[in-house]
């Protein structure tokens, strides 16, 4: 679906630029902003690996069992379906780790592995369980501590302060989580 909606903007921005005679502005965009979107993508691999490796040190040395247990509480309230020591658990905590350290690229693995699992729990194929919604509305929202790709494109395009943005991010992620569990807690039906 995603795909077609991508397709039919791009189709229609083409189309009107032709009807308008603005051809050369469409082949310099298209030509200049790939090259652009190439660049970002580089610069943006440094930053992610580092964070990734760091997850990765601090997956083995125990730092994310540790966290983990700190958060386990609150999952266990999101999630009271899941059975415990379920490996939809972990994920679903290296997820939301990953999501407030900023890493959202990073973090989509994660909440790829939990959705995996929160599917085995599905006793209705092809049909989201609770947990399953509760865990897609809270990773969209997308609770931040450090948007670690915000402040890099904000340093990349000489921001005087790329850090600013670290206070209202916090802000805005905490109260956009806050509405997400109880609109999601509201809208639970009696499915599992």
């Amino acid at each position: 679906m995603l795909n077609t909606i991508w397709f039919l903007m791009i189709f229609v921005g083409i189309v009107y630029g032709i009807i308008t005679g603005n051809i050369e502005v469409i082949n310099d965009a298209i030509l200049g902003e790939a090259g652009e979107g190439v660049t970002l993508t580089i610069s943006l691999i440094g930053i992610m690996s580092l964070w990734l490796g760091i997850m990765n040190i601090a997956e083995e040395s125990g730092l994310m069992n540790s966290i983990s247990q700190v958060f386990r509480p609150v999952v266990r309230i999101l999630f009271p379906k899941i059975p415990r020591g379920h490996p939809a658990e972990r994920w679903i905590l290296m997820n939301f780790i990953a999501n407030m350290l900023g890493m959202g690229n990073g973090a989509t693995a994660f909440g790829l592995k939990a959705m995996k699992e929160l599917d085995s729990l599905n006793p209705h194929r092809g049909r989201a369980t609770n947990s399953m919604a509760m865990f897609l509305i809270i990773n969209m929202s997308a609770l931040q501590l450090i948007p670690l790709t915000i402040i890099k494109l904000r340093y990349d395009y000489g921001s005087s302060n790329p850090t600013a943005i670290v206070g209202p991010t916090i802000l805005a992620t905490t109260l956009s989580t806050i509405v997400a569990i109880i609109v999601g807690k509201l809208f639970e039906g009696g499915r599992s």
